[in-house]
């Protein structure tokens, strides 16, 4: 897919399944995600926020998360994650709860509210089992009796798909082995068993030669980058301080003890001047 733009780019990824004309896509991508929950179809999807011309890749109140509500209100929140911006999953239920709790207009009971599910589609390894899709619900530890069904989180990992597998038969790993990046030559196997899929591929294929789409694309992927960048820098810089702090507590509690600067200087991996400094 080296001519391909990479549909794993939110960007990319909201003009393949959230925009107007692509409807039928997303909702054929949904029924395939909830099949492997044990849910009934749907019929009818409504886009909350549908692709425009407005969603400018650098721009800070673009929103490339795909929205969308069921014929019965049931409100959907899918989000590719192309890197690890780590606490995904506290991030995941602190926005979940921000969908969940605005439904309610003032005067409503609490009846009102609508089942919320979001879907994160990640390019990372993030759940430790070898399953491609979980999904969690709230239940008991003990009886598996649910309290509410209306949480429900999709993790997908690309990552944990075999490049090499082409399935015979129909169903969600189709789908994600296309956004992960199938081999072209693989693609006409991906239509047979998803005959939707194509319209998805030829609007990848359109894009891809599209001079404007390109441009915006690479704007998009190259501030991914750029984010993905910062994010690790801050958690390795934090690491680093934390390791410091801690190498700071071992030393202040062994000169607590008499034990001499030289033997500290050893075990916390501090200099010994920083060490005589702790003596102040």
């Amino acid at each position: 897919m080296s001519d391909l733009l990479d549909p794993r780019n939110d960007f990319v990824f909201k003009r393949i399944f959230g925009s107007e004309e692509n409807k039928d896509v997303l909702l054929v991508f949904l029924n395939r995600t909830f099949a492997e929950s044990g849910e009934q179809p749907l019929t009818e999807i409504v886009l909350l926020n549908p692709y425009t011309d407005k969603d400018a890749p650098l721009d800070k109140q673009s929103i490339f998360d795909i929205w969308a509500k069921t014929a019965e209100g049931k409100l959907i929140n899918i989000e590719m994650q192309l890197f690890n911006k780590y606490d995904i999953e506290k991030r995941t239920l602190y926005y979940w709860s921000k969908r969940y709790s605005s439904q309610l207009q003032e005067g409503q009971t609490y009846k009102e509210l609508k089942k919320c599910v979001t879907i994160n589609i990640l390019n990372y390894s993030f759940i430790a089992n070898e399953r491609y899709h979980n999904v969690f619900h709230l239940r008991d530890d003990h009886t598996g009796l649910e309290l509410s069904d209306d949480l429900e989180v999709h993790f997908m990992e690309l990552s944990k798909l075999d490049d090499q597998s082409v399935p015979m038969e129909g169903g969600l790993i189709n789908w994600l082995l296309f956004l992960k990046g199938a081999d072209k030559s693989n693609w006409e196997v991906l239509q047979m068993n998803e005959p939707t899929l194509k319209k998805a591929m030829d609007t990848l294929e359109f894009l891809s030669q599209d001079r404007e789409a390109r441009r915006l694309y690479e704007e998009r992927q190259k501030y991914l980058h750029d984010e993905a960048s910062m994010i690790e820098w801050a958690t390795e810089k934090g690491l680093v301080e934390g390791e410091k702090r801690k190498a700071i507590e071992i030393a202040k509690n062994m000169l607590s003890l008499g034990i001499e600067v030289s033997v500290i200087a050893k075990a916390s991996g501090l200099s010994e001047s920083e060490i005589e400094s702790l003596k102040d």
